[in-house]
């Protein structure tokens, strides 16, 4: 794929201000005022993708979700096609009226720890009917409805002091919500346990000790 859009290059495209980029793909929320509206602009925009290449959607009363796979077969990554859809429903929702809210955007990583993580995830793909993502079998497992979220099996160095294993969550949340949620942790009970500059998250543990990293991708070119 040699036409590969960076998520700083998506975000900072004139026409894409909707839109935001995290593991799966491009995501963009469009607010409406009820599941009629919701289904009419989904009507609206269900010619602009060429066949097979259509988008993920997700229709409620108050709004509709896109999501632009970053997925294609084997391959990982959005490419200028991707961008195209994605300037053009922004161009049909204006038309049709419709707010975009990036806020609103965001995706579930549930990550399951052990020393094996191959000894593990025949007991989670049994349970789930989940199966290997394609690109990565021997690390992930996917819903293959694309409806549920998917798990990554972490390969720990040591179990915790107890001798048990851990699940932990990643929030995966817009370039520019990401400071917001933290604080909001914080000021509910929480604590930063480390921050990864490089990877763009912070890992934060609630009174009790469970984590959760809130995780984002790159700012726009002309924020950073």
């Amino acid at each position: 794929m040699t036409d590969r859009i960076l998520s700083r290059q998506f975000h900072g495209t004139e026409g894409a201000e909707a839109w935001r980029v995290l593991p799966e793909g491009a995501y963009a929320f469009f607010r409406t005022d009820s599941f009629s509206t919701s289904a009419r602009f989904v009507g609206a925009i269900s010619g602009l993708a060429p066949e097979g290449g259509e988008p993920d959607i997700d229709i409620r009363g108050d709004g509709v979700t896109v999501l632009i796979r970053a997925f294609k077969g084997r391959e990982y990554g959005l490419v200028q096609d991707d961008l195209d859809l994605a300037r053009a429903i922004s161009t049909t929702a204006r038309e049709t009226g419709l707010t975009a809210e990036p806020a609103a955007i965001q995706s579930l990583l549930i990550i399951p720890g052990a020393t094996d993580r191959r000894g593990i995830m025949p007991f989670w793909q049994g349970v789930l009917a989940y199966d290997p993502r394609p690109d990565s079998p021997d690390e992930d497992l996917v819903d293959s409805h694309g409806r549920l979220a998917p798990f990554w099996f972490e390969e720990m160095d040591e179990l915790r002091p107890d001798g048990s294993g851990t699940i932990h969550l990643v929030v995966w949340v817009p370039w520019d919500e990401a400071e917001s949620r933290v604080a909001a942790g914080l000021a509910a009970g929480g604590r930063i346990v480390r921050r990864d500059l490089e990877e763009n998250f912070w890992t934060l543990a609630d009174p009790a000790g469970n984590e959760v990293d809130v995780a984002t991708t790159s700012a726009p070119d002309q924020a950073e």
